[in-house]
């Protein structure tokens, strides 16, 4: 999606041609008035005189008659069903108290909306109806709530008045920026449809998104989540960045998708137990206990909102401060303390030697601060490690295995492809965690949903780690896009309580942090400020990149804290439904100011805004300073 100045024709040719040449196949361009509209003719026949046919697709909010104008040239018309008759643009909580009231409404929307209609089927234009989980009509939230099932609805009741006109020609989004509700509303979607045997594509994408790797993590999870499961036909990651830079993530994703098809990923069917996709639970599982008899504490090697576990080398143990930095601790007096963000257990292939002084005093220091040390049983048996977790293959479970002289605990681990049986036997080790390291050949999304099923059968609780091992050639991005799209799709739906991501050729504290991203990604466990920041487009009203960094660097202290940085208030307070405090363009130059989906401060000048919102947080007591990280000590 473009995000100059629709009116500037050169500056939004510029844009889309940017677009077309990094491989989009679509772009959107915001059209919020006439003038807009008319400039949408010179753009479009500018582009066909360059040689560039990419289709066009208006963004209209409000503004029922600019659709009708610009169906005249573009490809297609993308209208919210929560504001396309709301030419009042204000965002009210109304209560429909009879069916009548509610009929009404949808009557005047008919009325509104049918002369798009039949002028898109006369012209062969497309149309998107895309529903946003923060508009949502008044009407709709009144019967449904802010809820999966009445962005279903809100979709629906267009989609009726085109099918009324018998015209097609369409296709259907959900977005929102909370990937859960993203997830569970296009299942829903697709569900509602088979039962009364709609066929209609669909468009996928995360709304606000964010920026940089924490907004691909959050299109990962939400997109990749449903492309494995063979839903979705294009897609839309919304990045706080140049439009072109959407690009890249969106091709890796569409080959994501595209391979899993090619391929028909899968395991054999079974009937499915333990997950819902139209009420979202987290499956439960039992953290690890206290012994009477057990030298050490082990109640802290999983955490109970997401645990991360982190592949390290004797190598690294033997740095000392530079690995304790790394794993995210805190340094008192060259000493490690757990931290917000410290890596809940470590797991070893290759153990260090009994020699090597610093690595074994890295164990023991880590140990003493709760941190898990888990190891394969064949390496701990070669050269024991005092209160290890012993891991051993579900597979090789069998007869009467012997725990490793120092160990403490068992872990299983599965690939997805074992017999009931041998989960089952397995699970009589009564493993204080199971870790799913799916064969290459596998599809990880289903042969983990086989083994949760197998959980569930048994009333298993056990603890389940997403442990995803990549190779050295497997680029940054590439970790991103496929840990989101395999492990955050089944954290998405509930099914396990951790993740730990391994490769040969990425450091310790990229793998770590982008670990807890995935799972803040997840609504898991929160280590950082959350953003809720829109991609941008021609309604913005300030510069996104620009502030959304500045406010990043002053706020990105704040774990617990969600902030929502929104261009205008187009999608309205309920975008921002998840987030603590809003940042809002309100004017050309002003903001307003949100403490949840209140307004609190208007008309604030662009160049004190960042420091009215800093002062807001600290009202509200959200506010803690920085802390000041002790120096490197040499070793």
């Amino acid at each position: 999606m473009t995000t100059s100045d629709t009116r500037d024709v050169a500056a939004t040719v510029a844009e889309v041609i940017k677009c077309a040449d990094a491989g989009a196949e679509m772009v959107r361009i915001t059209v919020q008035g006439m003038q807009e509209a008319k400039a949408c003719v010179e753009i479009k026949k500018t582009l066909l005189e360059k040689g560039y046919t990419t289709p066009l697709i208006a963004d209209i909010h409000f503004a029922p008659k600019v659709a009708m104008t610009v169906a005249e040239c573009f490809d297609k018309i993308r209208v919210n069903p929560g504001n396309f008759a709301d030419g009042r643009k204000k965002f009210e909580d109304i209560l429909y108290e009879t069916d009548e009231e509610y009929e009404a409404e949808i009557l005047e929307i008919e009325k509104v909306f049918t002369p798009l209609v039949l002028k898109c089927k006369e012209r062969g234009v497309a149309m998107r109806i895309g529903v946003n989980h923060g508009s949502l009509s008044a009407r709709t939230l009144s019967r449904f709530g802010d809820t999966p099932a009445g962005m279903v609805e809100s979709a629906f009741e267009f989609a009726r008045i085109c099918r009324k006109h018998d015209y097609h020609n369409f296709v259907f989004s959900m977005k929102a920026s909370n990937p859960l509700v993203m997830v569970q509303a296009y299942r829903l979607l697709a569900h509602e449809m088979y039962k009364i045997d709609w066929d209609y594509p669909l468009h996928l994408g995360v709304t606000e998104a964010g920026e940089g790797e924490d907004g691909r993590m959050k299109s990962a999870i939400g997109i990749g989540a449903l492309l494995l499961d063979g839903l979705g036909d294009t897609i839309r990651v919304s990045l706080t960045e140049a439009s072109h830079l959407e690009m890249e993530p969106c091709t890796r994703l569409r080959d994501l998708g595209m391979k899993a098809c090619a391929e028909n990923v899968g395991v054999e069917a079974f009937e499915e137990q333990g997950r819902d996709f139209k009420s979202f639970e987290r499956r439960p599982c039992d953290l690890p206990s206290q012994k009477a008899d057990d030298p050490i504490d082990m109640r802290n090697i999983l955490h109970r909102d997401g645990s991360v576990l982190s592949a390290v080398t004797p190598a690294a143990l033997a740095t000392e401060d530079p690995f304790y930095r790394e794993l995210g601790t805190k340094l008192a007096v060259g000493m490690p303390l757990r931290d917000i963000a410290t890596s809940d257990s470590i797991f070893l292939r290759e153990i260090p030697a009994p020699t090597d002084e610093k690595a074994n005093r890295s164990l023991r220091r880590l140990q003493e601060i709760g941190c898990g040390v888990v190891a394969p049983i064949a390496a701990l048996a070669a050269t024991p490690v005092p209160n290890a977790v012993a891991l051993v293959d579900a597979k090789a479970a069998v007869g009467d295995l012997v725990m490793p002289k120092g160990a403490v605990r068992w872990a299983v681990r599965f690939d997805g492809t074992e017999t009931s049986a041998e989960i089952a036997n397995a699970l009589t080790l009564e493993p204080v965690m199971a870790l799913i390291e799916c064969a290459s050949d596998t599809s990880r999304l289903h042969a983990s949903r086989r083994v949760f099923t197998e959980l569930a059968k048994q009333g298993n609780k056990t603890p389940v780690i997403h442990h995803m091992v990549f190779p050295s050639e497997a680029e940054k991005d590439s970790v991103v896009i496929q840990s989101g799209s395999q492990a955050g799709g089944l954290l998405c739906d509930g099914l396990g309580d951790g993740v730990m991501i391994e490769h040969p050729g990425l450091g310790l504290d990229y793998l770590r942090r982008t670990s807890f991203g995935l799972l803040q990604g997840s609504r898991m466990r929160n280590t950082k400020t959350e953003y809720v920041s829109c991609p941008s487009c021609g309604r913005t009203l300030f510069d996104l990149q620009e502030v959304t960094a500045a406010i990043a660097e002053e706020t990105g202290h704040l774990p617990g804290v969600a902030i929502a940085i929104m261009g205008c208030i187009v999608n309205g307070p309920g975008e921002m439904a998840d987030a603590d405090f809003g940042y809002v363009g309100g004017a050309p130059g002003k903001i307003d100011l949100y403490v949840g989906k209140e307004v609190v401060k208007r008309g604030i000048p662009n160049e004190t805004a960042c420091e009215a919102l800093i002062q807001l947080i600290k009202d509200n007591d959200r506010w803690v300073e920085k802390e000041v990280e002790e120096e490197a000590v040499a070793a």
